[in-house]
This record gives structure tokens, C-alpha cells and sequence, in this order.
């Protein structure tokens, strides 16, 4: 995820500057209340910015703070004289390797050794006289200069800086000079390529407290399914207006204009002023020209190409609030990716979105979305969610309802093309309808999820229907007390559109993401609800068409434009009609959930491997598919006890011992009880 932190409390925007200080950086405060801690300043070699002799790479740096072959006797440059007394050379170095080398603390390949020196302010004792012996040894830390007694003090000291994003190389510099020019902060960076794409990181990047350019290496899945949205979209029509809200470093706006050049016209904001001046510079490093009026990338005489670097596109950068400029201006494509729920932005975005426009919103708040803090979910989302065997889809569907309602404020409907939710974000693709009817249907899909909490079967709820009689199962008639409750509202439509994710991975294959394919090949199976590893080739059609709302969409693929210039739809009458109403047939719904194998297995009993079991449910007559959401998680249409038959039927009875009686088998799963 890169994300800038506009909406961070203004307590953590002060620390920031902090972390671009000199020697004595914030983290020494935290650390000197404690008795083995001391911030005086340490004895350091010669140079007010340079480390303490005692941190050095290599032992060799060790052994050459003192004359190792020359004759006579040699002190140690560590520990004083009345410690220990000057040597001879093969003496010293046993003493430096065996005493101070032995135990030291390393940091980002820095040494930090044991030093003797009186270099502490120690407690007098209560007699008035100063404490001495074997609490003169210590260490001195990397960063921040602060002298720690403890070996394990001084590695929670380090994890303390590492946490608030302070590194060595923000508060000493590092002795070698930087590869690059200097960052926008004035701190040294270092460059990452991702996706042909370069950007220059900030040394706490990895920290959204302490750094205004957030980035996320573990969020290039995410960034890779939003691109190949956009490419998709960009073979229905162009130029398309798209729009990066949190620019951050700006590396998913510089992928799309790197990428797709002409056929996008690419605006990246971010509130911050760093930010801003880093994505400019970003743009230099990637010979993209920053736009600053016109849209056409143009030379020093005015000629378009022909600028400094030979500028291959042009993406405009404002300093500007993102509810601000969704306000201002009208987008084809908007990606929201904040820190955190994207909740309030919502309403901006889909005041101004072109019809059949996309919007996709990234959630980082897995605390709120995976039933970890159900208060903040209430707030944020205005549903009721537990914690549940499927909390991820439950999450995804969560995200969706809200999205849906901020739509049909503004009378508008959605179309949900992709929504993956992982281990760290939930990320939510969907198409904009515009008019009240689209708003209308799309508010219907709303639905409350009966679950029952003691074996997890779970339905939405219809209208005018008792809670109890809604499920299935037959718990609340065994089980005494309240055994179902209500969740949601929740969306309980599709969650993903097979024609746009089968051009979404030709267009990951064109671009060679290689990293996404296999995702998206899982995601097409479990949108056809099949265990195929590979797209079934019948018409043509199949391919190039979209089944959006009861609408066919055809794309560029098949010669046809999907809609008019700026996502005007033609008329049915039209010769060559590209719009078709279709009837929905219930028989190819989508089945909602999924059931793990692993939660239902049945105690005393051997379940088939997970391939063979799809099998056998495929054998029984039920559609059957693997699941992103869960890597033991079944998506199925057949119902919990239908799901569990075919469980125990091809389960083998387990053998305490070779060739003794099987043991005694229980059709209840292993998990007994609520959750």
C-alpha cells in the first residue's frame, strides 16, 4: 500500500521532522528513565557526526583502533588502565576478540561492542560515593548515541527505534555518500523498481507514523489487480480520466502512465508537501513529465515529445484534499488507498464518477473488517459482524454494502467486479450505474445474514421471514437458549464478474505480472463456481462479454465499442445493438460463503484430501470450487448438512493401533460449541 497520512492524527505528522534530526533523536527521551540507560553524550572519534569507536563492520575495524604488530606493550582502546593493564599484541587481540567482540549487538550491519570506558554518569550510592564495578560496561547505541548496560536492553532499545521508524542511516548518515540525489526531506533514500516503475524511498518508509510517504512492499498484489482493472477499462474507451487519491511515493499512478501512456490521463494528489515534491521527482526518474496546464507532454520551444529526458507521458500532480479535487472534477477511474477505513471518502468519490466509470477502494483496517474490534466495524460500517469461520468474505461483503449505499446517494447503482480480501487490506472493484432504478436494485442485494453460532451455518435473511425457520440446520431445536444471530447488512450479490477478471489476467499476461496470474486464474474458477484450472474455450463471445446488472457489455475485443465516447451506452434499436437485456436464472447464482474443511471434520474419522473431496461433491450433483478467501475453504451451493454427508461418507475411520478395532465415531465436527 503506499498512502500518505492525511488522515493521521496531527500528533504523529510532528514526530515526522524528528526522524531527520541529528544525533539525538526522540528515541533517547523514551529510553532515559530507566537506571541502565544514559543520554550523555558518548566519546567519539574525531568528528562531531561520526559513530563511537566501539561500533565498528568488522573485527578487523576493531583491531586496527591500535597497532597490533608494532613491539612493546599497547593498551586497550576500549577499557581504562586501571582495568586493564597495556600488553603485548597477542595478548590485546585475544582480550578484543574474547571480551568486546564476542557479545556484541548488530544493527543493519553495524557491530555495536562492549566498551569499558567511563563514558556513563553513574548513581552515586547512599553513602554519596559513586558505583563502581561491573556496571561501568555497556554499549552505545547506533542511532541515537545512548548508552545501555544490558545486552537484552540494548536489542529492545533497538526494536523500540525500529518501531517508531528511526534508523541508523536517519540519524548519523551513513559514511558512504548516497548513489542518488538527496531526498525531498533532505534525508537519504533508497530506489526501488517495481513494474519497470522507479521511486525513491525514504529510510522510515516502512512506518506511516514517522514517514509521509508511506510505502508497502507487501501490497504489490494489490497494486498489480488495480492496474489491470485500469487496463481493462482502457480498452473500452479512452483517454481515460483516472485519479490516484493518496499518492504517497505516486508509484501506482507513475505505473499507469508509464504503462498504458496515451490511453490514460493520469492525476496523482496527496495533502502532504513531501509527498508532492517526492512524486515530481519521481516522475524526473522515470522521464515522465509533470504536468503543469496543458496535458500534452511538450519540449523547451513548445513542441510536444520533445522535453528534457525525452518524456514518454505526462501525469498532472496537485497538493490537494481528495474530497476536494473528486468534488472539483469528474473521473473515469478513481483508487482510493488510504491509511486505513476509506469510509469518508466515499461520497466524494461517487458524486463526480463518469457513467460506467470504476472505482475501487483498498481497506487497511483489518481490525474493524475481521471482527477484531466490532465497535469501530459498527462505526465505520454500520454493521454488526462476530467472528466466524468465513470473516474474510464477510469482510469483503461488508465493504461492498457500504460502497453500495454511498452510491445510491448519489442515485447511482454498482456493479461489483472484484473483491479480494487477504491478509492485510480488502480491496473492492465495482462499476457505476448511473440512475435511481440502478440505485434501486443495487440497495435490494442488502440483505441481513442469519448465522448460527454453534455449527456456522449462515443464510440472508428474506423478507418477512422468522429468524430460526430461515436456516437450515436444526439447532435451535436441540440446543436450548438463542443459537442464531443477525449480521449485516451485507451485500448478497456476486462478488466478482467472470468476463472483466478473464481480460483482467490477459491483461496481466501482456503486462507480465506474473505475480497476480495465479490469483486471478483462482478468481475466475471461483466466479464460475468450478474447479477448472483453465477457462472453458467456447464462443468467442464468452470472452469478450460482460454480464453486468442483466446487461451485456461488449468490449473492443469483439470490434464493438462497450459503450459510446465517455460511457454513453447506445440504444437496443440501434443497428448492430451492443446492449442486451437478459433474464436472470436463478439456477446459475452465485453460491454466497463457503465451508471449511478443516472446521467440519469429523472427530475419529480421516477426511479425503481437499482435491478428492471437490471431486466427490462434483460426483454428487453440487457446484463446487476453491476459494481465495480460505486455502482449506470449500464455495459451494450445497447446504452444510449435504456438505457434511458427503464428508462422512468419504471419510475413513481412524486406527489407534495396526490391525485393533476402529475407534468410535462421532458425526459431531470438532469444534463444539459457539465460537
Amino acid at each position: 500500500m503506499t498512502t500518505s497520512r492525511q488522515n493521521l492524527s496531527s500528533g504523529a505528522d510532528e514526530d515526522a521532522p524528528a526522524a531527520a534530526d541529528g544525533a539525538s533523536g526522540p528515541a533517547v527521551k523514551n529510553d532515559a528513565a530507566t537506571s541502565d540507560v544514559d543520554t550523555k553524550p558518548s566519546t567519539t572519534t574525531p568528528g562531531t557526526q561520526e559513530r563511537h569507536i566501539s561500533i565498528q563492520t568488522k573485527l578487523e575495524g576493531l583491531e586496527m583502533l591500535v597497532d597490533l604488530n608494532g613491539a612493546g606493550r599497547k593498551s586497550c582502546p576500549l577499557c581504562p588502565e586501571d582495568k586493564f593493564k597495556a600488553c603485548y599484541s597477542h595478548k590485546l587481540r585475544r582480550h578484543l576478540q574474547n571480551l568486546h567482540w564476542k557479545v556484541y549487538v548488530e544493527f543493519e550491519g553495524q557491530k555495536m561492542c562492549i566498551c569499558h570506558l567511563p563514558c556513563r554518569h553513574l548513581k552515586p550510592s547512599l553513602t554519596g560515593d559513586q558505583v563502581s564495578g561491573r556496571h561501568v560496561a555497556h554499549y552505545h547505541c547506533v542511532v541515537c548515541s545512548a548508552t545501555i548496560a544490558r545486552k537484552t536492553d540494548m536489542v529492545s532499545h533497538l526494536k523500540r527505534h525500529v518501531n517508531k521508524g528511526e534508523t541508523e542511516a536517519s540519524y548519523c548518515g551513513g559514511s558512504e555518500p548516497p548513489h542518488e540525489e538527496p531526498a525531498p526531506s533532505g534525508q537519504s533514500y533508497e530506489i526501488m523498481k517495481e513494474l519497470g516503475t522507479n521511486v525513491q524511498l525514504l529510510p522510515n518508509h516502512t512506518v506511516p507514523q514517522k514517514s509521509d510517504s508511506y510505502f508497502n512492499r507487501r501490497m504489490k498484489t494489490n497494486r498489480q489487480l488495480v492496474f489491470s482493472s485500469l487496463a481493462v477499462l482502457a480498452e473500452e474507451r479512452s483517454p481515460l480520466e483516472c485519479l490516484d487519491a493518496f499518492g504517497a511515493t505516486g508509484i501506482m499512478g507513475l505505473q499507469w502512465a508509464k504503462h498504458l501512456r496515451s490511453a490514460v490521463r493520469v492525476t496523482i494528489t496527496d495533502i502532504s508537501d513531501t509527498c508532492v515534491k517526492m512524486i515530481k521527482e519521481n516522475c524526473e526518474l522515470n522521464n515522465i513529465r509533470v504536468d503543469g496546464g496543458s496535458r500534452g507532454p511538450r519540449g523547451a520551444d513548445g513542441n510536444p515529445g520533445e522535453g528534457k529526458g525525452l518524456s514518454i507521458t505526462t501525469v498532472e500532480v496537485a497538493k490537494m484534499d481528495a474530497n476536494v479535487i473528486m468534488h472539483l472534477r469528474p473521473f473515469d477511474y478513481i483508487h482510493l488507498d488510504p491509511y486505513g477505513t476509506a469510509v469518508n471518502y466515499l461520497d466524494a468519490a461517487f458524486r463526480n464518477v463518469r457513467n460506467l466509470g470504476i472505482v475501487s477502494v483498498t481497506s487497511t483496517d483489518t481490525g474493524s473488517l475481521y471482527s477484531k474490534s466490532p465497535n469501530v466495524t459498527l462505526r465505520h460500517y454500520s454493521c454488526h459482524i462476530v467472528r466466524t469461520e468465513y470473516y474474510r468474505e464477510l469482510a469483503a461483503r461488508m465493504v461492498v454494502a457500504t460502497v453500495a449505499r454511498a452510491a445510491a446517494r448519489c442515485n447511482k447503482g454498482i456493479e461489483v467486479l472484484l473483491a479480494v480480501a487477504l491478509e492485510h487490506f480488502v480491496l473492492v472493484v465495482v462499476r457505476v450505474l448511473r440512475g435511481p432504478s440502478q440505485a434501486d436494485e443495487s440497495v435490494r442485494k442488502l440483505r441481513k445474514l442469519v448465522h448460527c453460532q454453534w455449527c456456522e451455518e449462515r443464510v440472508f435473511l428474506k423478507q418477512g421471514t422468522m429468524m430460526d425457520d430461515t436456516l437450515p440446520c436444526s439447532c435451535h431445536e436441540s440446543l436450548p437458549g438463542k443459537t442464531a444471530v443477525h449480521l449485516g447488512p451485507l451485500w448478497c450479490g456476486a462478488l466478482f464478474n467472470t468476463g472483466f477478471l478473464r481480460r483482467m489476467l490477459s491483461a496481466a499476461v501482456q503486462h507480465s505480472m506474473d505475480d497476480v496470474q495465479p490469483l486471478l486464474k483462482m478468481l475466475i474458477c471461483e466466479s464460475e463456481c468450478t474447479t477448472l484450472k483453465t477457462p472453458p474455450h467456447g464462443s468467442t463471445s464468452a470472452f469478450a462479454n460482460q454480464v453486468e446488472c442483466g446487461v451485456v457489455i461488449k468490449t473492443s475485443e469483439s470490434g464493438e465499442d462497450a459503450a459510446g465516447q465517455f460511457g454513453k451506452r447506445k440504444k437496443a434499436d440501434e443497428p448492430g445493438p451492443v446492449v442486451k437485456k437478459l433474464k436472470p436464472d436463478a439456477s446459475l447464482e452465485h453460491p454466497s460463503f463457503y465451508y471449511s474443511i478443516h472446521r467440519h471434520s469429523i472427530r475419529g474419522m480421516n477426511m479425503p484430501k481437499l482435491n478428492k473431496f471437490l471431486q466427490y461433491l462434483t460426483e454428487a450433483g453440487y457446484r463446487v470450487s476453491r476459494t481465495h478467501f480460505d486455502p482449506t475453504g470449500v464455495r459451494t451451493d450445497a447446504t452444510l448438512q449435504q456438505f457434511k454427508s458427503v464428508l462422512t461418507k468419504y471419510s475413513v475411520p481412524t486406527y489407534t493401533k495396526a490391525g485393533a478395532a476402529p475407534t468410535s465415531v462421532s458425526t459431531e465436527p470438532t469444534t463444539t460449541g459457539p465460537l
